[in-house]
């Protein structure tokens, strides 16, 4: 039954918004097709997987869930430009989907750009986004929240996690992705044990993750309770 949410907050992996959702159950209806939908507050709370399909899929069961006036794009960003600090919370004021070229206007973040891909962001192609379109930050999932706002007429905002800089990367990420748009974490750490060479990038980024992730519980906390 809808409830009163005025606010969605959206994310791709169940980690990112654990931290948001301590203490609240997900709706068991949704978890079998992949879809972990919290109540936080005058919010709900969605992950449905990676990339833009999983967003669209999110965004939905955000939008079945409550009266919806505005949708947040959260949870981890790589960043695309040396002023961008792993571990920080970076609002963007625009949000760009490569693949388009489609710009969407987002919240408060002025001076920032938010480049939506398709699959994760390589050292090169951070450089190329933060030359073609003056990015800062790198998702895969915020234009399509962007897209669906626009098309219901509610609000949108894009509220990002920095996980890595600009010189990061960690190529064997991209092959743990599932079929919904989740991290294979026990494939990825079995992956990393035996490769010796891939330690150092994988603690790296797990710190990073982890600093952005209670840095950005804590934002988002504040966009709650504004309501």
């Amino acid at each position: 039954m809808p409830v009163s949410a005025k606010i969605a907050i959206i994310a791709a992996l169940p980690r990112e918004i654990a931290g948001l959702a301590r203490g609240t159950q997900a709706d068991a209806a949704l978890v079998k097709d992949g879809v972990w939908l919290y109540r936080v507050g005058a919010a709900v709370v969605v992950a449905a997987g990676m990339g833009a399909e999983r967003a669209a899929v999110a965004v939905e069961a955000a939008l079945s869930a409550g009266d919806v006036r505005v949708l947040v794009s959260s949870g981890l960003a790589g960043g695309c430009a040396g002023g961008v600090e792993v571990g920080s919370v970076v609002e963007a004021g625009v949000v760009v989907d490569v693949g388009t070229g489609e710009r969407f206007v987002a919240g408060t973040g002025a001076g920032v750009t938010l480049a939506t891909v398709g699959a994760i962001a390589s050292v090169a192609e951070k450089a190329r986004l933060a030359e073609s379109s003056g990015a800062s930050m790198v998702d895969m999932e915020a234009a399509t929240v962007a897209r669906i706002a626009l098309a219901k007429g509610v609000g949108f905002r894009a509220i990002k996690g920095v996980s890595d800089g600009y010189e990061f990367e960690l190529s064997a990420l991209a092959r743990f992705e599932g079929e919904r748009g989740n991290f294979r974490t026990g494939a990825f750490a079995a992956y990393t044990a035996v490769r010796p060479w891939t330690w150092r990038k994988a603690i790296e980024l797990g710190r990073g993750s982890a600093k952005a992730l209670a840095a950005l519980e804590v934002v988002l906390r504040g966009v709650v309770a504004e309501g």
